[in-house]
């Protein structure tokens, strides 16, 4: 198979109608403080044993169509010798892989940070396919606030993101491109809205000067909503709106498909908020999810650490997985939680 439709292929089926990916991928420190909210330990037995009962979920693949690993789950096995990347092919899932390495301060620019990892990335993306990965995620972030985020941050994180992108569709891999806009903040809605439109401005002409192939590659957006301490919320009306103006104006209709990150939202508000996304106009991009916490809460609430809960716990994701896909035809409703 050549590198192009390598690359088709596995796009056709991260963008299959009615499913959405979810985010496994917390790196070594995020993953403590999730198992510490519940008191387990972050030991490589436990992370093993937490993601591999996701993944062994029945039906998983019903709503889930690519599930991004951790660079150590990649390497794990299941109970059963199992290889987990293995484990979701056989529920007819994409495996992909985090390559960034973490973000930290943007010299000369206070206040802003820049995610690293270029370094090298060919080579371990070479590695990763031989694993089994199909796709890739790499993600900046953009703090709002004063003079935030400045121009050196905006132009910085696109042209790390655009070559990222373009490194992945070189060996045949599809990129996820997630420029972040954090919910961190005070600021209001058309604030948001304006910080977006010029990061996703700037993102894409980043991919186009790095000739990356759009229809072969996926946006990891965050939604339009206030900052998380802004004193009034937005309905979810007024985020669907702000969130499609802003696409509108600046992705271009060859990215097949634009997964939302959930970027703080609480598990029910994020599904919401898609859904209303989702019943707005006609829009030329498959509008689904890339959510992590969102996804994942109920059901590390449920698991608690404790063996007998594992079904308790798939019960929980598949819950959420099922109330996303819904959303991302419209037809969620919130009656539907009552399980």
């Amino acid at each position: 198979m050549g590198i192009q439709q390598q690359r088709q292929d596995t796009i056709a089926a991260l963008v299959a109608p009615g499913k959405g990916i979810l985010a496994a991928d917390e790196s070594s420190p995020t993953i403590a403080k999730r198992f510490a909210a519940i008191a387990v330990e972050s030991t490589e037995a436990n992370r093993r044993e937490y993601r591999s009962l996701l993944f062994a979920t029945p039906r998983l693949g019903d709503s889930i169509s690519g599930v991004i690993l951790f660079e150590e789950t990649l390497g794990q096995n299941d109970d059963d010798g199992t290889p987990l990347p293995q484990r979701l092919v056989q529920q007819g899932i994409v495996p992909g892989i985090k390559v960034d390495k973490g973000k930290g301060p943007l010299a000369n620019a206070p206040g802003d940070e820049i995610t690293r990892g270029l370094d090298g990335l060919e080579k371990r993306l070479e590695g990763y396919l031989q694993q089994g990965a199909r796709f890739a995620k790499w993600r900046c972030v953009y703090h709002i606030g004063g003079h935030n985020p400045g121009p050196l941050a905006v132009k910085a994180n696109a042209e790390v993101l655009a070559s990222y992108a373009a490194i992945c569709q070189s060996l045949g891999m599809v990129p996820i491109v997630e420029p972040e806009v954090l919910i961190d903040g005070d600021h209001d809605l058309e604030r948001c809205a304006q910080v977006s439109e010029t990061v996703l401005h700037e993102v894409f002409h980043a991919l186009h000067r790095h000739r990356v192939e759009l229809e072969t590659m996926i946006l990891k957006p965050s939604m339009v909503t206030p900052g998380k301490d802004h004193p009034q919320a937005a309905t979810a009306e007024q985020v669907a709106e702000h969130t499609l103006r802003v696409f509108r104006r600046v992705v271009p209709a060859a990215v097949p498909g634009i997964n939302f990150l959930s970027g703080g939202q609480g598990p029910e508000e994020a599904t919401v908020n898609l859904n209303a996304i989702n019943q707005a106009s006609h829009r030329p991009w498959t509008l689904s999810f890339s959510y992590g916490r969102a996804l994942q809460e109920p059901a590390l609430a449920a698991w608690g650490g404790h063996h007998d809960q594992r079904e308790a716990a798939q019960q929980a994701l598949l819950h959420r997985a099922r109330m996303n896909a819904l959303a991302t035809t419209g037809e969620y409703r919130t009656t539907l939680e009552a399980r």
